[in-house]
Order: C-alpha cells, then structure tokens, then sequence
C-alpha cells in the first residue's frame, strides 16, 4: 500500500511544472517544422517559408517547393512521431514493461509484413488498402506475441514479452527478406520504405489513416488517466473500479491504430516508442495523464528533428530517417537492459 501511496504522491507533485513545458514544446515543434521546411538541397529563407504557407503563389517556385515537396514531408514527421510516441508510452503503462515498444514487441515489423505480403501475393497496392492491411499485421503481430509470453515459465512478464516481440520480429523479418530474394520487383518498390522513410511518401494516405489516426491519438490522451492506475496492478486497478479488460482492448485498439497508420505512412520506424516516453518521464514523472500527451508532443519535436538531420547529414544525398532513428535508439535500449539487469 506503501508503494501505491508513493506513486500516486510522485505523480501528483508535477502539475504545475509539466503545464510549464507544454508551451515550450509547443514553441519547439512549430521551430523545428518551420526548420525542416527552409532547409534541404535549395536552402529558403524562413520569410519565404512563411510566404509559402500564407499566401501560396503557384507561379514561385519557392513556393511551390514548400507546398508539394517540404510540407507533406514535415507534416508526415509530426504525425508519426506522435503517433509512435504516445503507443510506446501507452505500451509501457499497460505491460509495466520499460522496454515496451511498438518495435520491439513486433506491432511494427506484423504492420510491414502484412503490407509487404498482401502487395506481393495478393496485388493489393492501393492506398485506400494500406492501413487496413497494416492494422491487421499489428494486431495479429500482437496477438501471437502475448500467446508466446504467456506459454512460457512465469507467464507474460516484462521480459518474456520483450524477448517474445524480439522472437517474432526477426521472423517475420526474415520472411520479408524472402520474399524480397523472390521478388525482385517487391524490393525495389519497397527498398526505401521498409528502411523507415519520410522522403517521397504521397501525402494523398494521410488523407486515408488520418482521421483514425486522430481519433486514436484523441482516445489514447483520454484513456491515459486510467494508464496510472493500471502501471499499478490489475488487482489495485479492479479495486479501484476499473475494467481492466475492457480498457486493456480499448489501449489495444489505438496502439494498433497508431502503429499501423505510422507503418503506412513512413515504413518500420524503430524505437521512437521505445526513447520518448523515458526522456518524458525525467520531467513529469510517473503519472500518465502528463506522460502520454508529452510524449505525443515530445515525439513530434523528436522525429522532424531526425529527419532534418537525416536530410542534410550527407549532402546531396539522403539518409533513411529509420536509420537514425536505430542510431540513437539502440545504444537507449543497451542501456535500459544494462539498467533493469542490475
């Protein structure tokens, strides 16, 4: 009861400091997207950028360079960053699991498979398919991930649900592969995606996976409040009232969602979910009511900033935006184990 008491005390000493931090990140994320926009292969001033956004004017080309190529871009940065962001912070409260992420528990790679099964075998290319196809992969993705941690010794815990997303992760990685080895046609049309790429998307999905997407991102932010009593014990929280059965499915559902519509839009992003919520927890605590929507916000900032750095790292060229996310995250998940080892 001790450790209850101390928990809810600790989330409940930040109110005023993390109502503090939502303006600066606020000002941070509209910094950075006007950032991500002016800068590229033809730098722009930000006057211009703000022209651009203003007042279009489809006989400059500066203008139409912001509008067609950098905007769409940017704004796909922002929506996935949150989106993967808050997943992996709602992945953690419901599984008490630090190292729970999208990526990591095989949401992300079930997402690309399906998408990558269904365009080879089946023919289904259109963007209209594409979110619905991702969701299913995830959902099946997760299902078979919390069927294999159950079956072991000790049940679903922390670990053998990491090592279980692991598991089926490489699996289904390497049936992409495959399939790629036999379809040389898949892989060419897939290559830069599957790597985790904002460059060249059609900005025409976000029309398709963004009203759910919205509406996932507006349900996980509501659900949150109930996240901290769940990260205590499904018996406090069934004490408390809660049906943690029903809202361990509704949790589902938007984590699904999210994931999906991010694999959709950019390709298999890793350990966005898995980076933000630890560095959110260092200024708002363990209260999930402030987590989730920092992370969302936190995300946002995170990934447009990956992705200037992805594109003026090796001028002219480019680097996949999944690549550096894999860059910073990984050492991150080394040390989070290192951590919970000790």
């Amino acid at each position: 009861m001790s450790q209850i008491t101390a928990t809810t005390t600790a989330a409940a000493q930040h109110p005023v400091r993390a109502w503090s931090g939502v303006p600066i990140l606020l000002i941070a994320l509209i910094a950075a997207f006007l950032f991500h926009i002016a800068v590229g292969a033809k730098p722009l001033p930000i006057s211009t950028v703000f022209e651009a956004l203003v007042s279009f004017d489809a006989t400059n080309f500066d203008h139409v360079i912001v509008q067609n190529l950098r905007l769409p871009r940017a704004a796909l940065a922002v929506v996935v960053g949150a989106s993967l962001s808050l997943a992996g912070a709602l992945m953690q409260g419901v599984t008490r699991n630090p190292l729970a992420d999208p990526g990591l528990l095989g949401l992300t790679t079930g997402a690309a498979f399906a998408v990558v099964v269904a365009h080879t075998v089946f023919g289904f290319t259109s963007m209209a398919f594409t979110p619905w196809i991702a969701m299913s992969g995830a959902l099946g993705a997760a299902v078979i991930v919390f069927f294999i941690s159950r079956m072991v010794p000790g049940g679903a815990t922390p670990l053998s649900m990491t090592l279980a997303g692991a598991a089926v992760s490489a699996f289904l990685g390497t049936i992409i592969s495959v399939i790629h080895l036999l379809n040389q046609d898949t892989f060419e049309n897939l290559r830069v995606w599957l790597t985790g790429a904002l460059a060249g998307r059609d900005i025409t999905l976000l029309w398709y996976v963004g009203p759910w997407m919205l509406i996932a991102l507006i349900g996980g932010i509501l659900l949150a409040p109930r996240v901290t009593v769940l990260a205590m014990g499904d018996e406090v929280a069934q004490g408390l009232g809660v049906r943690t059965g029903i809202l361990k499915a509704q949790l589902l559902a938007v984590v699904v969602v999210l994931t999906a519509g991010s694999v959709a839009l950019a390709g298999p992003l890793g350990f966005i979910g898995l980076v933000i919520p630890h560095v959110v927890r260092l200024y708002v605590g363990s209260d999930y009511r402030w987590i989730v929507p920092y992370a969302a916000l936190t995300g946002a900032v995170y990934l447009v900033s990956v992705d200037i750095v992805a594109r003026v790292a090796i001028p002219p060229r480019e680097i996949s935006t999944g690549i550096i996310t894999a860059l910073i995250g990984a050492p991150l998940f080394v040390h989070l184990v290192r951590r919970r080892t000790r």
